[in-house]
């Protein structure tokens, strides 16, 4: 079976440090994975099947589909979550989640719940308002680590903006920083963008105030200044004739998470 990206960051989390294992959670949170269920949805009320081991009471999760059903011998009832909905699902009822057990994949661990405490605390950010004037951009100089987890991050924003931008920035203060500016995104999507980006900055271990935020329009002379210099990402548009979205399964809104029962 081929490697999945939780595969492959959870096997550099095992030989690395504290930039792996963020960059581990950072996918965790935003994987969709196929929680196992005791019973078939009923309305909000999502009942996960509950396995009593030595460690602890344990519900199970996988990457894919074909891990899940790799696991059980027919059908069974599984959620689609993805893993911040799942630990905020969880949090305070002292479950562990056993993510691809029994599949012999790279990624096959158990998480206790101080571990899921943990992704919910670096999720717990709020992006600041501020106003300057920026006076000059140079190209960007920043850690490796907030690169990957800006990447990510963007590539899971497929269709919220056109693109982004990131440079260096002096401010008409003197003050000086990094400016990411997201282009073309329309003022409902401007938020879950802020937050995107200041999880980033957390999944990267590092403070909030480190880079600032800003929304352009593709003919701003702003923009132009700092694609001169700065570092383009391309973001993914949303599939061409797509079919209309369905309704959201039980516990898919991050605000509000699946009631266990």
């Amino acid at each position: 079976m081929t490697d999945s990206p939780l595969d492959t960051a959870h096997a550099a989390m095992a030989l690395g440090g504290e930039a792996e294992a963020l960059r581990f959670y950072q996918l965790l949170a935003d994987t969709p994975l196929s929680l196992l269920l005791a019973r078939e949805a009923e309305g909000e009320a999502i009942e996960p099947q509950v396995f009593e081991l030595s460690d602890g009471p344990v519900v199970l999760a996988f990457d894919s589909e074909e891990r899940l059903a790799g696991f059980q011998s027919g059908p069974v009832p599984y959620a689609v979550l993805p893993g911040r909905v799942i630990a905020q699902g969880l949090a305070g009822q002292g479950l562990w989640l056993g993510l691809n057990l029994g599949t012999g994949a790279a990624s096959e661990t158990l998480l206790p719940p101080e571990a899921l405490s943990h992704l919910l605390e670096l999720l717990d950010v709020a992006p600041q308002e501020t106003a300057a004037q920026p006076r000059r951009f140079d190209a960007p100089r920043v850690p490796q680590a907030l690169e990957q987890a800006l990447t990510l991050a963007l590539t899971g924003a497929s269709g919220l903006a056109g693109g982004a931008v990131l440079a260096a920035v002096t401010y008409d203060s003197g003050a000086s920083g990094h400016m990411l500016a997201l282009v073309g995104a329309t003022p409902a999507a401007e938020p879950a963008l802020a937050r995107a980006v200041a999880e980033a900055l957390a999944f990267a271990g590092l403070e909030a105030a480190v880079l600032d935020v800003t929304f352009l329009s593709p003919d701003d002379p702003a923009l132009q200044a700092m694609a001169a210099v700065g570092r383009s990402y391309a973001i993914a548009a949303p599939a061409p004739d797509a079919p209309a979205p369905m309704p959201a399964a039980p516990g898919t809104d991050p605000s509000r998470p699946p009631r266990l029962r």
